[in-house]
């Protein structure tokens, strides 16, 4: 972390000092007392179970030297002789606000990437293709909404040439206060799916809600877009570059030509307007949509000066965050798990890896798909479709919408139910043979990592 001054901090939270301490250079930012280190700052957070205002007074204790609050719980007393305290209007505003100005001190790019799915397994990809020449930091883990960025804010510091920021939202506005805090000069939209459309109601409204991340751009600035997207092909703009990519468009700057779809990687070349065919790119997961993926990675490194052999060393440093499409072959059969989250565009690029699979039977454990409002029965049931029109060996289900996954996938001999992730796995575990190959996904609430713990139990 660059060093911030006490008097910059005040300022830039528009807070009030009720309680002097000692000045020190502060080391990291926390909103939470279980991380909190030795010379940091605290800023408390309110959220509906919790008020973070009730636990400064602990993190003084545990070092915090400066600590921002917008509600004083305890006496001032019981804070350390040390330790400043500033009173704010709003802890959540007063995040952002710090994040905002500390970004303003920052000498690096940033590249920030959002898309109704793969923003995670994009930020991946980029991070890889930068790797043989940057020094890349990327957002950690799911840290990417308006408390997860501005802590991935405070971690980077000028050593760093490039920052790739997650950005996730579920509702207009949302993006456009993340792009104030991290300025990106790169923006990436991977897809217009129907994530969150419970609260934004139509796809145009999601579309207008990460078109956001593009809030802040001049003519400097590149937005680079899945243009194999229906709704993201029309995007245009005379205020900022922007670049198409895809395997399927006709008027595209990166295409992917000569593609290989493996059991466990992708292989493919890129073909542009202006240049020869590039060498053969080699990325070790599978999938069609990560081949899109890499793409928007591709983009990304030729406008900050890389070239294509540069960005082909650099994806051998690729590390693809757990959960999101593990291939774990066992003894005995093979797990895809995809438990992290999904959606109904995400389930059916899932099971389309299952089905490039060598295997004998192909079975898919699907769970509820969150956010959908209205149109869950109708995308259930689309997933199930897409399942049984992809001669999915057994379709295995767990939650609400078994009755809606049963009606499109129409084979009753070929589909179970279950209430609860133990009775699918003790089912699967009767089932499941040599050489199978099992797909485990849904949304993240559905704990479905406790299924994969489970079948690798039985596989090892």
């Amino acid at each position: 972390m660059e060093n911030l001054t006490f008097v910059e901090i005040v300022e830039a939270v528009h807070g009030k000092i009720i309680k002097e301490g000692k000045e020190v250079t502060y080391e990291s930012v926390s909103t939470d007392t279980r991380t909190i280190k030795e010379n940091s700052i605290f800023i408390a957070l309110k959220g509906e179970k919790f008020n973070g205002n009730d636990y400064a007074a602990e993190a003084s204790i545990k070092g915090a030297r400066l600590c921002i609050v917008d509600e004083l719980k305890c006496s001032l007393e019981d804070f350390s002789n040390n330790t400043f305290v500033v009173k704010v209007q709003d802890g959540k505003k007063a995040l952002l606000d710090l994040s905002k100005y500390y970004r303003s001190k920052l000498n690096l790019k940033v590249v920030g990437i959002t898309g109704s799915t793969g923003k995670t397994s994009t930020k991946d990809l980029v991070a890889a293709v930068l790797s043989s020449k940057y020094k890349v930091f990327k957002t950690k883990g799911n840290f990417n909404n308006e408390i997860g960025l501005p802590l991935m804010v405070f971690n980077l510091d000028n050593s760093y040439d490039v920052a790739v920021l997650e950005m996730g939202m579920s509702s207009l506005g949302e993006i456009h206060r993340l792009a104030e805090v991290a300025r990106p000069d790169i923006a990436i939209i991977t897809n217009i799916g129907v994530s969150h459309i419970e609260y934004l109601k139509t796809r145009e409204n999601i579309l207008k809600a990460k078109l956001e991340i593009t809030d802040f751009f001049n003519k400097e600035n590149s937005l680079i877009i899945n243009a194999d997207n229906d709704l993201l092909k029309r995007v245009g703009s005379s205020n900022y570059k922007v670049v198409r990519v895809g395997m399927e468009e006709k008027h595209l700057d990166l295409k992917a030509v000569e593609i290989y779809l493996g059991e466990d990687c992708s292989k493919f070349r890129v073909s542009s307007n202006y240049e020869e065919t590039s060498s053969e790119f080699f990325i070790n997961v599978p999938g069609k949509h990560n081949i899109s993926n890499s793409l928007l990675a591709i983009a990304c490194g030729k406008i900050l000066g890389l070239s294509y052999q540069e960005m082909i060393e650099g994806i051998k440093n690729l590390e693809f965050t757990s959960m999101r499409l593990d291939i774990l072959r066992g003894k005995k059969f093979t797990i895809i798990d995809d438990s992290y989250n999904a959606s109904p565009d995400s389930m059916k690029a899932a099971i389309d890896v299952l089905c490039n699979m060598n295997g004998n039977k192909k079975i898919a454990v699907l769970g509820t798909m969150k956010e959908l409002g209205d149109k869950s029965s109708e995308l259930h049931r689309e997933v199930a479709e897409y399942a049984s029109f992809r001669n999915i060996d057994e379709l295995i289900v767990v939650g609400e919408y078994a009755e809606v996954f049963s009606r499109g996938f129409n084979n009753d001999k070929k589909f179970k139910a279950f209430s609860s992730n133990d009775e699918a796995v003790q089912y699967i575990n009767t089932i499941i043979n040599k050489d199978d190959v099992v797909l485990v996904k849904a949304s993240r609430s559905m704990k479905f990592e406790t299924i994969v713990k489970e079948l690798k139990i039985i596989n090892y």
